[in-house]
């Protein structure tokens, strides 16, 4: 550890470059493209985490069912869970032990995590909270292209493009430092197109907003696709040379005639002609969807909708155009790609895969015949716990589903009815404190790790500051762990030789790591997987030559709106749609600990639409109860004509009687499994 330290932000999969000095001060890195020396108010505060008055540096441990949590020794509670893990196993089999991971861990974590799961506990029961953050245009694009990674290219190419399409995406509050490419694409002269039931930022700087009704995206998406076949906007050519399946989608999408889509979507016809137009004008266009098109039970068929208008265009596999997805967390690109998912193992490899299975196996020292087969998704997973048939035992590293997991409240009576609750964190979350045992572990600057963010670029995150005394790295806990269990094969703590590992284990494999090295990332500024050998220069636009499908063609995918999973009526009028601001992160954990943060956004709140709070008998500020099928939640109002008359949207950062997350909808998408975040029917009434 030097003076000054670079590395990145601990928050979003943008992975800012900043400095930190040996006193926490930080400054933004201007040599990192993602951002070029801006930092949002989260990264300018981000140091603030690692003093915060509450952080955990002692193991606790719940001697007695309802006890309190009482510090031990590292050796103690490590004992206690080995004992406890194994004679589980013993009674109800491997599958009795379940491991939830992050979208937030170093790629040195997440795999290692996986591997623990694998071959320490023998378990099939492992996924993560990224399953709710990335898991639809993972899949969409995966049929559609063969490979799912973030963005069709670096950063740099949104401010180099004529035409951007966000859909459900408010990067102005989510990744501000985003926006700065915006604005050079704008100052060109270039054009931006939000699709969002709100007004947000982000469709505040637009030149085009599209306000649909919320769970309507793929019917709006399937209605551009209609307008670009009619008015002679489709690229022939490209469909001809580079795709297959189209005639397919044409067939379907002659039903999505454009009156008929302003019906369901909301959109005026003149609106979606003149985006459609935007995009087959520009020489240069990217079409993005985030969180607000593919957190629904219809998600991965929202994302393969705008894939379709995207290569109907001919945009995919065109330099500085084509499909790409906003990834969210911190590590959502990496944190899928290598073994935290139910059904993958490292390298993007499918675990039901005989071959992938004896690659990995030989890389792990293991019979493939031992590896377990796929598990539970993650909300399957939560829902499984404490049941006849479930996990009676859970370890969970990096996330916080008390909070970010949908009909929370269920979730919390799940996490309750467990054996054995394990959580490794740093602060006492809401997770944590319904822990049977916690272990403090070190923080983003006390540790030296990989993140790959969202344009497929793999970072180095370095260690700036010396972690508390009694605080260990995850890597030293699954070690700790792995060698109480008697568990074969090497179980590092040194982040270098964990990532040469997972260089092995990957090599080969859709994410390829195995040309990345350290080195390399430190003197070439991040390398882009795939990479196959040291030789390899890395691949930041995957697709130019062709596509990694068995013929290198794009695949078009025939999809039918559907609409969201449960709809208004007399009972619940009104859409909810849920979302993040700007000076929040996910479940709050972290920034609800930072005085800075708080006093810029201090507590949940409702934002509805004047008509719908008079119609309601709710003026500005009041307290407002929010009730849905699943629970009710409460919030501050929030008037705004920024948002539709039919719609309220709610952050779900907070806990408690603020829990957005106590609303949700559970319906899941039946390829992804994503839960349905996005909407919901809701009623509204002044609070008690």
């Amino acid at each position: 550890m030097t003076g000054t330290t670079p590395t990145h932000c601990p928050y979003c999969a943008l992975q800012c470059g900043m400095t930190l000095t040996r006193d926490a001060v930080v400054a933004p890195r201007d040599d990192v493209p993602a951002n070029r020396g801006g930092l949002c108010q989260k990264g300018w505060s981000a140091a603030e985490l690692l003093t915060v008055p509450d952080r955990l540096t002692t193991p606790l441990v719940r001697r007695a069912r309802g006890g309190p949590l009482e510090p031990c020794t590292w050796d103690e509670a490590l004992d206690m869970v080995a004992a406890r893990l194994r004679a589980l196993a013993a009674a109800h089999g491997p599958d009795a032990v379940a491991v939830f991971g992050g979208g937030g861990l170093t790629n040195e974590k997440a795999y290692q995590l996986g591997k623990f799961a694998r071959i320490a506990l023998r378990t099939s029961q492992i996924d993560y909270n990224g399953r709710f953050c990335m898991s639809s245009a993972a899949a969409a694009s995966n049929r559609a292209f063969g490979m799912d990674r973030g963005l069709p290219g670096p950063i740099t190419d949104v401010a180099a493009a004529d035409v951007l399409l966000l859909a459900g995406g408010n990067v102005a509050e989510t990744m501000p430092p985003f926006m700065r490419h915006v604005a050079r694409l704008k100052e060109a002269g270039g054009a931006l197109v939000v699709i969002d039931p709100r007004r947000t930022p982000t469709a505040r700087q637009a030149d085009l907003h599209l306000q649909p009704t919320p769970g309507t995206d793929l019917a709006l998406a399937n209605g551009l696709l209609h307008l670009a076949m009619t008015e002679g906007m489709l690229d022939k050519d490209y469909i001809a040379e580079r795709t297959t399946g189209f005639d397919a989608v044409r067939t379907v999408v002659n039903g999505y005639w454009p009156e008929r889509v302003e019906r369901i979507t909301g959109v005026p016809v003149a609106h979606m002609r003149e985006a459609v137009r935007m995009l087959a004008a520009g020489r240069r266009s990217l079409i993005l969807t985030a969180r607000g098109a593919e957190q629904h039970a219809q998600g991965v068929d929202t994302v393969s909708a705008f894939i379709n208008l995207a290569l109907a265009l001919g945009l995919p596999g065109t330099e500085g155009s084509g499909y790409g997805c906003v990834t969210g967390q911190g590590n959502g690109q990496g944190g899928r790609e290598h073994g935290q998912k139910a059904d993958q193992l490292p390298g993007y490899r499918r675990i039901d895969d005989p071959a992938a299975r004896a690659h990995v196996a030989g890389v792990w020292g293991v019979d493939p015949a031992d590896l377990p087969g796929p598990g539970r998704s993650a909300y399957e997973l939560l829902s499984a716990l404490g049941t006849a048939d479930g996990p009676r035992a859970m370890l969970l590293f990096g996330s916080n589903p008390v909070v970010s997991a949908p009909r929370a409240s269920a979730v919390e009576e799940r996490l309750d009815a467990l054996d054995l609750l394990v959580v490794a964190d740093f602060v006492p979350s809401e997770t944590v404190r319904r822990a049977d045992v916690v272990l403090p572990t070190a923080q983003w600057a006390e540790e030296s790790g990989t993140m790959t963010n969202l344009e497929g670029r793999v970072l180095r995150r370095r260690q700036a500051v010396p972690r508390p005394d009694g605080v260990r790295t995850d890597l030293e806990i699954l070690a700790g762990l792995a060698e109480r269990l008697g568990a074969p094969g090497a179980w590092s703590t040194d982040p270098a030789a964990v990532f040469d590992e997972l260089r092995a284990a990957s090599a080969g494999g859709v994410a390829d790591y195995a040309g990345i090295t350290y080195r390399r990332i430190e003197d070439e500024g991040g390398v882009f997987w795939p990479c196959p050998s040291e030789d390899h220069p890395g691949t930041p636009r995957p697709f130019l030559d062709r596509f990694p499908t068995p013929d290198g063609r794009a695949r078009f995918v025939p999809v039918e709106h559907r609409g969201p999973a449960e709809e208004v009526d007399a009972e619940y009028p009104v859409y909810l749609t849920t979302g993040r601001v700007l000076a929040q992160y996910q479940s709050g954990a972290q920034t609800r600990r930072v005085p800075e943060l708080v006093k810029a956004s201090p507590e949940p709140f409702v934002e509805l639409h004047p008509d719908l709070a008079e119609r309601a008998g709710i003026a500005e500020g009041d307290l407002v109860a929010v009730r849905s099928r699943r629970g009710e939640a409460v919030g501050r109002a929030r008037l705004s004509d920024a948002i539709r008359a039919d719609t309220i949207f709610m952050p779900f950062h907070w806990g408690g009687r603020g829990r957005a997350n106590s609303l949700t909808g559970t319906a899941l998408d039946p390829t992804s499994r994503m839960p349905e975040f996005k909407v919901c029917a809701a009623s509204i009434s002044p609070a008690d």
